[in-house]
């Protein structure tokens, strides 16, 4: 007869994206898990696998949790522009107001796993294709409205919009960030214009 389990898998799932955005994956041991999940190891081992794994479905959460909003926001019918110009507002807001410094998770794994792991930079690959995917979707919506002048590239503006993005995310997890973070923001608004 299989055991039911003793903790509830998706709210350790919930802590262990915490952890793992606060410390880092190389940061954060199994006995960090362990204690911050109050779940045994062993149950650890059979519900997510090893650290890896778990990591994975960790980031794979935030994903889920973050990337609809954003496409969402980019899809809204009526005027795009608008849309594109809140996200940069937003983007530099977040990042300037980041009390933790745990910046974005997205970029947290690309730069501490990306290089190595096949698995993590699979996982970024997507996220950042799919932003930059609906920036470009919005921005030859707005080029088709009037709205972006002709000669505007929207996907290599979105490419630009994408870089600067996970630029202001790794600056977030410095001190002394925010007047760079709000100056870039509103250069990047002067070309949406």
């Amino acid at each position: 007869m299989a055991r039911t389990k003793e903790f509830d898998p998706d709210a350790a799932l919930q802590r262990a994206l915490e952890l793992f955005w606060e410390r880092g994956y190389e940061a954060t041991s199994m006995a960090d898990l362990v204690e911050r999940l109050g779940v045994a190891r062993a149950s650890l081992y059979a519900t997510y696998g090893g650290k890896h794994d778990l990591y994975l479905k960790a980031l794979e959460r935030y994903l889920r949790a973050t990337d609809p909003a954003v496409i969402e926001a980019l899809s809204q019918p009526g005027p795009a522009l608008p849309a594109v110009r809140a996200l940069v507002a937003t983007y530099a807001e977040r990042s300037a107001d980041d009390a933790r410094r745990r910046g974005c998770m997205v970029v947290n794994a690309a730069v501490e796993l990306a290089a190595r792991d096949p698995e993590a930079a699979r996982l970024v690959e997507s996220s950042w294709t799919t932003l930059e995917a609906a920036l470009t979707s919005a921005l030859v919506r707005a080029r088709a409205q009037g709205e972006l002048p002709s000669g505007r590239d929207p996907r290599t503006l979105a490419r630009l919009l994408l870089v600067l993005f996970q630029g202001m995310r790794v600056m977030s997890r410095t001190p002394g960030g925010s007047e760079r973070l709000r100056d870039a923001a509103d250069e990047a608004l002067t070309l949406l214009a």
